[in-house]
C-alpha cells in the first residue's frame, strides 16, 4: 500500500477536520478560518484543498454514502428476498445518519433550497445520488422479486426517492434514538413489496405503466 503524500495527508486532515466541526457545531458555524484553525493550517492552504464549504458538504454526503453502502454488505450478502434486502438497506441507512441527527436537524435548511449546490437533486450531488440509486438496484437486481419489467427498470430510482422521504422524516423525528422513522420504515416496507408485486397483474399492468410514464415525463 503507498504511504500518502504530504499533500494527500493535508487534504485528508482538513476534511476529517470539517466533518467533525460540522457535527460538533453547525453548518453555519463551521466557517473555512474555523476548519483551517482546528487543522493547523493557513486558510489560504484549505481554500487550495476546498474552494468552498460546500465542496466539504459534496465530501460529507460522498463519506455518508459510502458508509451507508458499507453498512449494506451483510444483509445484500445474506438475503435474497426483495423485502429483507430492502428494509436492511433503510435501516442501514437511519443507522448510518443517526450520529448526524443534531447537524442534519439545522443543516436540512440549505439542502432543502432547491437552487442549492447541497440539495440532493443538484447536478454537484449527482454523483452521490447516482452510488445511492445503485444500491437500491443492487438490492432488486440481487433479489428473488417478481414484478413487470417496467417497473423494474425504474424501482432503484423510485426506491431512492422513497429513501429521500425516509431521511425529510428522520430529520423532523423527535422521537428518541428515531423510534418513529425505523417503525415508518418497517411498516411501509411491506406495503411497496405488496404493491410492487401487485404491478405484474393483468389488471395493474395498465394502471402501473400509466404512471410510470407520467412519472418519467415530469422527471425528464
Amino acid at each position: 500500500m503507498a504511504v500518502p503524500t504530504k499533500s494527500e495527508q493535508t487534504r485528508d486532515l482538513i476534511a476529517k477536520t470539517a466533518l467533525r466541526l460540522f457535527r460538533e457545531r453547525g453548518y453555519e458555524a463551521t466557517t473555512m478560518r474555523a476548519i483551517a484553525t482546528e487543522a493547523g493550517v493557513s486558510v489560504g492552504n484549505a481554500y487550495y484543498y476546498f474552494s468552498s464549504k460546500e465542496e466539504l458538504i459534496q465530501l460529507y454526503f460522498e463519506h455518508s454514502q459510502e458508509d451507508h453502502t458499507q453498512a449494506c454488505r451483510e444483509v445484500l450478502a445474506g438475503e435474497r428476498e426483495f423485502r429483507a434486502r430492502l428494509l436492511g438497506v433503510l435501516r442501514a441507512r437511519i443507522d448510518t445518519l443517526q450520529p448526524y441527527k443534531e447537524f442534519a436537524g439545522k443543516f436540512f435548511k440549505y439542502a432543502a433550497e432547491p437552487s442549492s449546490p447541497l440539495s440532493p437533486f443538484s447536478t454537484e450531488s449527482g454523483p452521490v445520488r447516482e452510488a445511492s440509486t445503485a444500491l437500491f438496484r443492487e438490492a432488486v437486481e440481487g433479489s428473488t422479486l417478481k414484478t413487470d419489467s417496467e417497473i423494474r427498470a425504474d424501482l432503484p430510482e423510485l426506491l431512492w426517492l422513497y429513501s429521500m422521504g425516509v431521511v425529510l422524516y428522520w430529520v423532523h423525528d423527535s422521537s428518541p434514538d428515531a423510534a418513529k422513522t425505523y417503525r415508518l420504515v418497517e411498516r411501509t416496507v411491506p406495503l411497496i413489496d405488496k404493491l410492487v408485486g401487485m404491478a405484474r397483474l393483468p389488471g395493474m399492468r395498465g394502471v402501473v405503466r400509466e404512471a410510470l410514464t407520467t412519472y418519467r415525463d415530469l422527471r425528464d
